[in-house]
Parts: C-alpha cells; structure tokens; sequence
C-alpha cells in the first residue's frame, strides 16, 4: 500500500485551504464547494496529500488546547527561522524552536486555528521517496 491522504476536521476549511496555499506553497488537489467543504491539499512533489473539511457530524477537535507532539503538521523549510519570521506575519504563532544535536532546527508554530505546524531544516534531509 502507500499513502493516499491524512484529514483534519477543522471550523473553516475553505480559509485554511487558501492560508496554505497562500503561505506554505500547497496546491488544491481536489475541492467542494458545498458542506463539507472539502479540500485536499497537495504539497510541491503532489505525493503528500492533506484533507481539511469542516463536518458538524462529528467535533472539531481543540487544535489549539493540543500539545504539539500528539499531532502536528510538518513541512521542510530550507531556512526555518526566515519562515518562521514569515509565518508570524501572516498570522502564525511560535510554539518552541529547538535546534537538534546534529545541527538540524525543528520550529514548532501553529497556523491561525491553532493546528500544530512544524518547519524542519534539517542537516539530513529524508530522501526523496
């Protein structure tokens, strides 16, 4: 099997979808207009997939309230801290940056709706699958 796509039940997917695109360079895959106004999200390589859509059938959970190590949405960032910086302009907040033992920077923030969103510049980047 491989990976088709991750959701997240969230207050307002149509403006989330657009922050992400706007902001961290995602593109829609596919949408709907109507409830639930579903989005997926795809990144640059149009591999990894991510689903926001705002369905009242079941809770929206408490992103903000959330730790961030029990989800979180996490991207490459070739500059962390330049993104970061750009990030907080548009709205995102600084949860910790921790820089790592072998050099690399992991940027913990959440997006305007409180979702977990992690900037990772590392020194050994995953290879492209």
């Amino acid at each position: 099997m491989k990976f088709e796509h991750f959701a997240l039940n969230v207050p307002d997917a149509a403006a989330q979808a657009a922050w992400y695109v706007q902001h961290l360079g995602f593109r829609i895959a596919r949408s709907r207009p109507d409830a639930p106004f579903t989005h997926f999200l795809a990144d640059e390589t149009g591999r990894i997939v991510v689903e926001l859509y705002s369905n009242p059938k079941a809770p929206i959970p408490d992103y903000a309230a959330a730790h961030p190590l029990v989800f979180h949405l996490a991207v490459v960032a070739k500059e962390a801290r330049a993104e970061r910086a750009r990030l907080e302009t548009a709205g995102a907040t600084l949860f910790l940056e921790e820089p790592q033992p072998d050099g690399s920077l992991l940027v913990m923030m959440r997006d305007p709706w409180g979702v977990p969103l992690q900037l990772c510049q590392r020194t050994v980047p995953f290879a492209d699958a």
